[in-house]
């Protein structure tokens, strides 16, 4: 379907745009810079709402740790701005569009709070939702409104910000979002040790995510997904590397370096990368660069207790092919398919313990007939569906992004 394409200069002509569409019942897309376009359902709509001149930093006060920028502000010029104060988004966003054949530093804050993007540091500094603090938006029934503030506070009543993050617009369009940032570390060291079975590296990650050494992060990585890593102490080890994150000041970082090798020393000869590969190395984790160079292959995000994390692997293993990598200290599988996506979806959701699969990538066609997130039991369905009509009543925004029929 060929859709027109309104493109908001302020959040008064957003309103404008959705109650038009209200009052014509035309369903509208949202995007950004059409970054993440390929994730989520294909969606049908008779109009695109492109929201990329709402851009620009609103608000920035480093010394309050507070930052609020339009939604459709690139996460890259934030980035810049707050590298300048020597400050950071903790919760790391992927620049996810070269996975699906978009340039990168495309992706906008708006498009990272509605998809809840959270890189490798997550399971220190949690994940998006536990970052914004406030926003302003127009909801299906082509009304303002605006939730949070620009602290964290306690108190009694809906937790609206939290709720809007993860919804893929499909609730409300954003127009601008305020966001907690923290202090950047002075440094970042990673230890690496290399040719790890995934039993092994689990044991190892969980190891040091239960030391008293602060780990930040921890992945690993199999021989092929390591290979397409540009860091040469990883990309030419021709093994399997496991990463643990460590970050602080360099005196510190030091001395829980050399001591988390020590206390991991029965799982092999550990290496380590200064700050610059550590940046490289961890900034291409978070941006699936092992999966970027075959956009062809379907791509899925299983979330998973770390501990049945290579149960599930060597069980899928027997019926489908793929590469993968774990973050998260394995509480994340990475699994991109060499075959299509239609049969693996039933077998990867039916040897799920517990958790949930979500397909990241896949043609339309693919992605129109999967179930791309997590099917949710009957009790969940109907409370998605009652906030659904709460918001978009006409169900106008993103119509079937995230399930049929919403």
């Amino acid at each position: 379907m060929t859709a027109d394409v309104v493109t908001p200069r302020d959040a008064a002509d957003v309103l404008q745009i959705v109650e038009q569409a209200v009052e014509d019942e035309a369903p509208l897309e949202i995007v950004g810079h059409g970054s993440k376009r390929g994730y989520g359902r294909p969606i049908q709509a008779s109009r695109t709402l492109d929201l990329s001149a709402l851009a620009g930093i609103t608000l920035y006060e480093p010394a309050e740790l507070v930052l609020r920028a339009a939604a459709g502000t690139p996460v890259a010029t934030i980035r810049h701005a707050l590298a300048a104060e020597r400050q950071m988004l903790a919760f790391d966003p992927g620049d996810w569009g070269p996975l699906y054949g978009v340039e990168p530093t495309r992706g906008t804050i708006g498009g990272v709070i509605s998809a809840n993007l959270s890189g490798s540091r997550r399971i220190k500094a949690g994940a998006a939702r536990d970052h914004i603090l406030g926003f302003s938006a127009v909801n299906g029934r082509s009304e303002t409104f605006k939730a949070g503030g620009r602290v964290m506070k306690n108190v009694t009543g809906y937790d609206l910000p939290k709720l809007m993050t993860g919804t893929f617009g499909t609730l409300a369009v954003l127009t601008d979002i305020t966001i907690k940032v923290l202090p950047a570390p002075e440094t970042i060291r990673t230890l690496l040790i290399a040719g790890l079975d995934d039993g092994e590296a689990l044991n190892a990650m969980s190891q040091a995510l239960g030391s008293a050494h602060e780990v930040a992060a921890a992945a690993h990585l199999p021989k092929p997904s390591a290979a397409r890593i540009s860091v040469p102490a990883v990309a030419t080890a021709a093994r399997a590397i496991t990463a643990i994150r460590l970050e602080g000041p360099e005196p510190s970082t030091r001395y829980r370096l050399n001591a988390l090798g020590e206390n991991l020393a029965s799982f092999g000869e550990s290496a380590a990368l200064d700050s610059t590969a550590s940046e490289t190395f961890w900034s291409e984790v978070r941006d699936l660069k092992p999966f970027i160079a075959e956009p062809s292959r379907p791509l899925w995000r299983i979330s998973v207790a770390p501990t049945e994390a290579p149960k599930l692997v060597g069980a899928l293993s027997s019926r489908l092919e793929f590469d993968h990598f774990y973050d998260w200290g394995g509480g994340l599988i990475w699994l991109a398919l060499r075959a299509g996506a239609e049969p693996a979806a039933e077998l990867i959701r039916a040897a799920l313990p517990s958790g949930h699969a979500t397909l990241i990538r896949a043609d339309d066609a693919v992605r129109a007939q999967v179930p791309v997130f997590q099917p949710q039991p009957p009790v969940l369905a109907d409370l998605t569906r009652r906030i659904k009509e709460s918001f978009d009543p006409l169900h106008l925004l993103n119509p079937g992004r995230m399930q049929a029929g919403l």
